[in-house]
């Protein structure tokens, strides 16, 4: 743009212009006065310059649109992935919902990173309270605060070993629960130890059930004892008439050397310590009576097996005089059990008695019932009793020790199961099997030894 005088006002050139190019003038007058606007064109560019820009441009928009296909197929994939995810996380959650053992993930301090729906129900308090919080819990039991945090802090310095353990808690409502907890090593996506995932299962019922059980098997055990004591009511009289008659007899006799005058110190000594000996022979058959049929609790201690065995032998003295057995030990050295007195006697004067009646009269092979005592390559002891009766028949031999099976005409059938029940109590197994050199049956009970702790224990 000029004026009338050829002076430049303004102007605006990218490239030299082409030589010999013709200008072109517009003139503004008006309203500019003497102002024109020169247009002259440029040179043309040669045919590859014109190529390489057109290919340059070309170029570009094939990388757009390939760079935008490859984001569209990124998306796609991505949005794809986020579908995956979320219904994986829906199932995986749906899984977690529907089961009935509690899920609960805490860190090293104890804070709670997440629960799952049945953890919440077990104790009462929703997710939302529960996630996020740190020791003490809410549903933590206070009579076991100590025990707890002992607990969490062995946890934490303890390594990623998993850990197994029985505890309690409080519901919201108040009610004590008793759960089953396993705790394992929360692991991230980069291997490290995060904190701990448990997996809490109650088992307040199950609790409830084993006592009730427990209480049952106590019950039924002195069910037995007095059935058993029942049976033998007749040979305990005959047994108890003795030392009574005894001592009637020397009672007698003393006042009689007492009423003639002859009560000479030497000869009142002899009588009256036989007087005290049966005496003291009757009060020890009412006191095994009375320990036999008192209900009690069981209590394990670390017991010699070959004194209780030949304690109970003494016992069915009387027993086996009355069905003509001679009962033969064969007591070797075996390690100690931990055990209930009372409850072992039970079963071996159960065994016994089965042992002495199966070799009845009608059906008798030998007078000999042997009770023997070893010890097993395991380290435990091995009770043996064999008897020399006909054998026990092939079709009762799988269902001997069911409830309410018996191989007497006159039996309860409950004796047997009792026996084994005591014996699995005791962490034993009872077992029979046929004589291997004659006729008869053994029976036998393996006990495992008593550990240091039940040693300890007493």
């Amino acid at each position: 743009m000029t004026d009338a005088g050829g002076t430049v006002l303004a102007a605006r050139i990218r490239r030299e212009t082409g030589q010999g190019r013709s200008p072109h003038a517009i003139s503004f007058d008006p309203p500019l006065s003497g102002t024109v606007l020169r247009i002259t064109p440029y040179a043309e560019p040669g045919g590859l310059a014109n190529t390489l820009l057109l290919s340059a441009i070309g170029g570009l928009a094939a990388f757009a649109i390939l760079a935008l296909l490859a984001l569209y197929r990124n998306a796609l994939r991505r949005r794809r992935a986020e579908a995956r995810l979320l219904g994986e996380m829906a199932f995986r959650r749906s899984m977690e919902d529907s089961l009935t053992v509690g899920l609960r993930a805490k860190d090293h301090a104890g804070r709670i990173l997440y629960v799952n729906s049945a953890f919440a129900r077990l104790v009462g308090w929703p997710e939302s309270e529960l996630v996020g919080r740190s020791g003490p819990m809410p549903y933590w039991s206070p009579d076991r605060l100590t025990e707890t945090l002992d607990r969490q802090h062995k946890l934490a310095t303890g390594g990623a070993t998993p850990q197994s353990f029985e505890t309690r808690f409080r519901h919201r409502d108040g009610a004590e629960i008793d759960v089953q907890v396993y705790e394992a090593p929360l692991i991230d996506a980069t291997g490290a130890h995060r904190g701990w995932m448990g997996s809490v299962i109650d088992i307040t019922e199950a609790k409830r059930a084993q006592r009730q059980s427990r209480a049952q098997d106590e019950s039924m055990a002195r069910t037995g004892r007095l059935v058993t004591l029942g049976e033998m009511a007749s040979t305990l009289a005959h047994e108890l008439n003795q030392p009574l008659g005894a001592i009637a007899s020397y009672a007698a006799g003393s006042l009689n050397l007492l009423d003639q005058g002859r009560a000479d110190p030497a000869a009142l000594r002899p009588a009256l310590e036989k007087l005290s000996q049966q005496a003291a022979r009757a009060g020890q058959i009412i006191r095994r009576i009375q320990d036999l049929v008192r209900k009690r609790e069981p209590r394990f201690v670390p017991l010699a097996l070959s004194d209780i065995i030949t304690e109970t032998v003494g016992f069915l003295a009387a027993d086996a005089r009355e069905n003509r057995v001679r009962v033969e030990t064969d007591l070797t050295p075996a390690p100690m059990v931990s055990a209930d007195l009372i409850l072992i006697q039970q079963v071996l004067v159960n065994l016994i008695r089965n042992g002495m009646e199966a070799m009845s009269d009608a059906s008798r092979k030998g007078d000999v019932l042997s009770v023997s005592l070893r010890p097993t390559p395991e380290g435990g002891a091995l009770v043996q009793v064999r008897d020399t009766g006909p054998g026990i028949a092939p079709e009762m031999a799988d269902k001997l020790f069911d409830a309410f099976t018996s191989t007497k005409p006159q039996g309860m059938g409950i004796g047997l199961n009792i026996c084994r029940t005591i014996i699995e109590l005791h962490r034993g197994q009872l077992t029979h099997s046929p004589a291997k050199d004659g006729p008869g049956t053994v029976f036998s009970v393996h006990l495992p030894a008593a550990t240091a702790a039940d040693r300890a224990a007493e």
